[in-house]
């Protein structure tokens, strides 16, 4: 005979709870080294979050010796997590693991939220947490890079090998820790997330799909998530976390996800984190690596395009502002410092730069034609010219202000001129007129191999149009046709992607200068892959390069820089035959 069980939900709860208590590791034993918990306070004079207030607690171990370098960790939300009566009471934890071996000799920093302190009695005071904590962009990081650990720093000797470095927190401390890491893999490389509020409580539910899209850094993520978790206005915790963690798989980073039964709470968390500093810390001081593929790499992936052990390289520095880079038949790179009225070129064999043309006009756009002159956007004289290979410069178009250009086989000139929002063609009869007049900020500009179309870049948006060359150049057809991603470090910023400078690849892949980086779609139209910028500054154009053309250089404001890829570049006059797209 069936039997039938009918347990209370109340009943059901304490039973999934019971299967959560803390172990041996989060206990105090005798013949345990004890670290050290000392107590400060925060006030931001200036930086990122002026006027806050904030409590935070430096763990010292015992073990610690100040002529070596400690490893570090931080806890969001740090006075939960350092109370030894808490839910996760990291100070016993390690000690316990630090004792054993289990983790290396790090100092805990566990610091809270910023507050704004009640101005008069009847005027609350204002909690920071979510704008520091839950906010997608590099604020937060650099609070703790440029203002709190420069001054823990100065009393306690901290290592600045981010593989020695660890971040951590739950909810909306989780994500800060994973957007921290992420968007500053030279600061931190080990993620400890628990409940993390990967939602939309302000943009957080973007990650997974950026994850699988970005270049991938060298961390290390462990998850935690409770299928009773938040079901709220901004999402679902639960399917959150498990997206996050399919994202990371997809990606290949090292990943560990513990699930569990319970709700928005530390219980679990509470259970697992001498678990999870373990398998955090394992191997060190071996470095966490670089996922190297994707899960599956039949289609566009950024995996196929960068390879993780080429990193950008400085080519030169200190010019004025860079701008526009051709390159010619040999691979050779010409670029300009438009204040400055310079063209250099990059030896492909070389790789020096060197001063190729002076008093240039405030040339920007650059490009070498079919014909073998280098053809350049003069915005200072208002004016488009074409120097020949002897160095006779060739004017083709006057009174007209100009930004980048591109040119056809047979010496068609397109060009953009964002002041008066137009395109403009050079016709092969030397005629000048405008041929669009529809965008808000036309920048950069390029034909497809084929040259049926013309792809010009939208600054004040988020688009790369196409148009339908038509056979006496006018352009038809316009569509928002590549859809690129917005970039997360825009705080205080106009919300765009400030598309400039764009380049293809043999597989018809563009490549597209953004502020969130360089951004790689396929042909159909779709972000697949974002480079990461080479520098802190805002990329403004890009070019394969070198003599196999596997080299991308990249201008960014005074600096230029270039990148061994696994992709190939071509030249405009011999274009490929694009394969076709999957999807």
């Amino acid at each position: 005979m069936l039997k039938r069980f009918v347990i209370s939900i109340p009943v059901l709860a304490a039973c999934l709870s019971a299967q959560y208590t803390l172990g041996p590791d989060s206990q105090r034993h005798d013949g345990v080294p004890r670290g050290t918990v000392t107590k400060f306070t925060w006030t931001s004079k200036g930086g990122m979050y002026p006027g806050f207030e904030r409590s935070y607690w430096v763990y010292v171990p015992a073990q610690y010796n100040a002529g070596k370098p400690a490893c570090l960790m931080v806890f969001q939300d740090g006075g939960g997590a350092v109370r030894e009566d808490g839910s996760l009471r990291v100070p016993i934890v390690f000690d316990n693991l630090i004792q054993q071996g289990a983790m290396p000799v790090t100092i805990g920093v566990f610091i809270d939220p910023g507050v704004l302190p009640q101005g008069s009695s009847d005027v609350p005071p204002l909690f920071n947490r979510s704008f520091e904590y839950d906010s997608v962009d590099d604020r937060y990081v650099r609070f703790l890079t440029e203002e709190i650990l420069p001054a823990i720093k100065k009393k306690w000797n901290i290592s600045d090998d981010p593989n020695n470095r660890a971040i951590g927190g739950a909810s909306s401390g989780g994500i800060a820790a994973f957007t921290a890491a992420m968007l500053r893999p030279d600061a931190f490389r080990r993620v400890l997330s628990f409940i993390g509020s990967y939602t939309n409580l302000r943009g957080g539910n973007q990650w997974p799909d950026l994850i699988r899209k970005m270049e991938p850094a060298p961390l290390r993520v462990f998850l935690q998530d409770g299928n009773h978790d938040l079901n709220i206005f901004a999402g679902n915790w639960w399917l959150a976390n498990q997206d996050m963690a399919s994202a990371l798989e997809y990606r290949g980073y090292d990943l560990k996800f513990v699930t569990g039964t319970e709700g928005h709470n530390a219980k679990q968390a509470g259970a697992v984190l001498p678990e999870a500093l373990r398998w955090l810390w394992q191997d060190w001081p071996n470095p966490v690596a670089t996922p190297a593929k994707a899960a599956n790499g039949s289609f566009a992936d950024i995996s196929n395009i960068a390879d993780p052990d080429s990193n950008w390289e400085l080519v030169g520095e200190g010019y004025g502002f860079t701008e526009g880079p051709a390159v010619d038949q040999n691979g050779n790179v010409f670029f300009a410092d438009v204040p400055k009225n310079r063209i250099y070129k990059v030896d492909a064999a070389t790789g020096k730069a060197s001063l190729f043309r002076e008093n240039t006009g405030g040339a920007s756009g650059l490009m070498v034609g079919r014909d073998g002159r280098l053809y350049a956007v003069q915005n200072g004289k208002k004016r488009v010219v074409a120097y020949e290979p002897d160095g006779h410069q060739t004017v083709l178009a006057e009174s007209v202000g100009s930004n980048d250009l591109a040119v056809s086989r047979s010496g068609e000139v397109y060009f953009t001129d964002p002041s008066t929002k137009r395109v403009w063609l050079i016709d092969t009869q030397g005629k000048l007129r405008a041929v669009n007049d529809s965008l808000q900020f036309p920048n950069g500009i390029r034909l497809s191999a084929d040259e049926r179309m013309l792809f010009v870049a939208d600054s004040a948006t988020r688009w790369v149009w196409s148009f339908r060359v038509q056979p006496d150049g006018s352009l038809a057809s316009g569509e928002p046709f590549y859809r690129l991603e917005l970039p997360l470090a825009g705080y205080g910023k106009l919300v765009n992607s400030w598309a400039d400078g764009m380049t293809f690849d043999t597989d018809g892949h563009l490549y597209i200068a953004t502020n969130a980086g360089i951004q790689i779609c396929d042909q159909p139209g779709r972000v697949f892959g974002i480079l990461r910028k080479p520098s802190s500054e805002d990329p403004s154009n890009l070019v394969f390069g070198g003599a196999d053309f596997h080299t991308l250089y990249v201008t960014a404001k005074d600096k230029v820089f270039r990148r061994k890829l696994r992709s190939q570049g071509y030249l405009p006059w011999q274009p490929p035959k694009w394969p076709k797209p999957r999807l």
